[in-house]
């Protein structure tokens, strides 16, 4: 009886947030609470539900972010950015290509907040709509965080299950590694973006040269993504390290703030800028995941793909692709990952195969897949929100546009690579 309650609450929490997009963190926290209060997931575990470890870097992040864009930086970036570029649709593509080069090292989210900015002043400076820029930024973002080991979370934990090291997802028993199947599909996702903004050839040029104001929320925002890749090396932190960076960063840009302006008005713009829709949104969704997997239909879902493919490893490698890429478009990737992980293990002991060529389906399906929709993966509700403070809502429709087709050309790449030089012979 919970588990058939508990899938009506989350069918109709998405259906309200498709309607209701402008509510989306109400709907996700209604959602939380009635999970609650109908006992599906205990009290007790709601606050071990809730990733501290992304809302820290969110909040952290976002402090660092503001104070950034206030000292103009971004704009003399995206100055520079383009003068290197022919038209709108290039300035696109290589925001989009730059985002996912800092994705496959430091947090999609992290990415995201740090480099929308530079897009969105990019859009300013050149009056045209910012969602298809940042909802690219978002999607290559997420993307390419599965390149390394370091780029996400899904990523730390393949690496623990089969005792992967950081060059492993390079070259591993002498063959190509996770980083050239995922590198592979950035590079086929340059035409289709080509295809998108065929239309948006409109020269750009900058003769301006904006003057920086501060270079210490620059330094803070390069120095944070150093201590986030450091901390990547570092075995056995904790599972907030990443949190705690860039809170810490976050709280450090504020203090010399103070001591500089010697005024609290830069510390009261910062917080009044922070995206509290975000987090609050990213919170519900937690709790409603964390509920879904406690009746056990995450367990469900995963032992279907897993015992649907029989003793066929193409069938097999196939459902656990696609259909991860599909779970993963509306629910968090990671305690999905982390059901399936033991589970796979056991089918390819029982299939008397490595389990490695299954890993990797699951991570290019499952961390792929949250690109099908605006709140199929944190890096997309980030950047959904940012587009929200400036004015601009972005429908389920709007983000698919892009969405689908980088997700489709990503993943057919991917799945083809892993079964090209990772299936058993």
């Amino acid at each position: 009886m919970q588990k058939t309650i508990a899938i009506v609450i989350f069918l109709v929490m998405y259906i309200l947030m498709i309607v209701l997009p402008k509510r989306r963190a109400i709907v996700a926290l209604c959602a939380a609470v009635i999970m609650v209060a109908a006992q599906i997931l205990p009290v007790g575990k709601i606050l071990p539900a809730i990733d501290w470890n992304v809302l820290m870097m969110i909040f952290g992040t976002m402090v660092i972010v503001d104070y950034f864009i206030e000292s103009k930086m971004p704009n003399k970036i995206a100055e520079a950015l383009l003068r290197v570029s022919k038209n709108v649709m290039w300035v696109t593509i290589i925001m989009s290509l730059f985002s996912g080069i800092i994705s496959a090292f430091i947090d999609n989210v992290a990415t995201v907040l740090m480099v929308a900015p530079v897009g969105l002043a990019i859009c300013k400076k050149l009056k045209i709509n910012p969602v298809p820029m940042i909802i690219s930024i978002a999607v290559s973002s997420n993307l390419q965080g599965a390149a390394t080991l370091v780029g996400d979370t899904t990523s730390i934990m393949l690496a623990a299950a089969d005792h992967m090291n950081f060059n492993d997802f390079f070259v591993m028993n002498g063959k190509p590694g996770m980083f050239f199947a995922v590198e592979l599909g950035a590079l086929f996702t340059i035409p289709i973006m080509m295809i998108i903004f065929r239309k948006n050839k409109e020269p750009v040029n900058s003769t301006e040269h904006t003057p920086v104001t501060d270079y210490i929320p620059t330094i803070t925002m390069l120095g944070h993504v150093v201590l986030l890749i450091i901390a990547s090396f570092i075995p056995n932190t904790h599972e907030c390290t990443n949190g705690f960076i860039c809170m810490a960063c976050g709280i450090l840009t504020i203090i010399w703030e103070l001591f500089k302006q010697k005024s609290t008005k830069g510390m009261v713009h910062s917080l009044k800028a922070m995206d509290y829709d975000t987090m609050l949104l990213l919170t519900g969704l937690f709790v409603v995941i964390a509920s879904i997997r406690e009746v056990g239909i995450i367990d469900d879902l995963a032992g279907f793909i897993a015992s649907f493919g029989g003793s066929n490893r193409f069938v097999l490698f196939s459902i656990i692709v696609w259909g991860s890429v599909l779970i993963s478009a509306f629910i968090d990737n990671i305690p999905y990952v982390a059901t399936m992980l033991p589970l796979l293990a056991g089918v390819a002991s029982a299939m008397n195969v490595e389990p490695h060529f299954l890993y990797f389906g699951l991570l290019v399906g499952a961390t792929l897949g949250g690109n099908l929709t605006p709140i199929g993966a944190s890096a997309n509700i980030a950047g959904v929100g940012m587009l929200r403070k400036e004015g601009h809502e972005v429908g389920f429709g709007d983000f698919m546009k892009i969405g689908i087709p980088f997700t489709l050309t990503a993943v057919i790449t991917g799945y083809l690579f892993v079964w090209i030089f990772w299936a058993p012979k």
